[in-house]
């Protein structure tokens, strides 16, 4: 059995050149946000496989027409891997930063893409405050009936102060239209991605 967890710095985070790929339909990993994957096939049991052997990496990639992966997604960090006796793995994937795929280094049995890193660009903090409280204040409020974890992640949305990873997380929990996540996810200007965002939670109350 394979079980561990690395906690780390992103200030001090290298990005690798390439980067293993699963192919997920409708699955869109957030930085700042957690994804539980299962993984079965043997391509990617192949490819767990890899990524626990080098850089404890990979990615997702969600379809774009018949051969093609979207050119945006997230490099996502194992933070905890556990072998079933089958041969399956349940995997706990951490999101690090966006990245764009420039190339492929290998298609079979699983992919690798050549990969770079997105520059944010910037926008002013308390713009960004003001449209965190705006994104929140949308937010469904907790019932008695509403998961608890889901009442102590709105709680830790309000008390970070890291504007950005909270639209991601936001994004990631609460937007379900795959077009808009595609949307959110490529958006590099965090003033717009948070007006897209809120403009999806407003469509979403409507």
């Amino acid at each position: 059995m394979d079980i561990s967890s690395k906690t780390f710095s992103a200030r001090q985070f290298v990005l690798p050149r390439t980067l293993p790929m699963i192919v997920l339909d409708g699955c869109y990993l957030f930085p700042g946000c957690h994804l539980p994957l299962f993984i079965f096939e043997e391509r990617y049991r192949r490819m767990l496989d890899h990524a626990l052997h080098t850089d404890r990496m990979f990615c997702i990639g969600a379809p774009c027409g018949a051969d093609d992966v979207q050119p945006v997604t997230t490099a996502g960090l194992i933070r905890a891997s556990v072998k079933n006796a089958d041969g399956t793995s349940q995997v706990m994937l951490y999101g690090v930063t966006r990245v764009r795929i420039t190339g492929w280094d290998q298609m079979l049995p699983f992919r690798i893409a050549r990969v770079e890193s997105i520059l944010t660009k910037t926008a002013p903090l308390e713009t960004l405050r003001t449209l965190k409280s705006k994104a929140l204040a949308l937010l469904p409020y907790p019932t008695d009936d509403s998961c608890e974890n889901m009442q102590l992640l709105r709680q830790s949305l309000e008390e970070m102060d890291e504007t950005e990873t909270v639209c991601d997380i936001i994004a990631f929990h609460f937007v379900r239209r795959k077009a808009a996540l595609r949307a959110l996810l490529a958006e590099c200007c965090p003033q717009r991605r948070y007006e897209r965002l809120i403009a999806e939670l407003e469509k979403e109350q409507d």
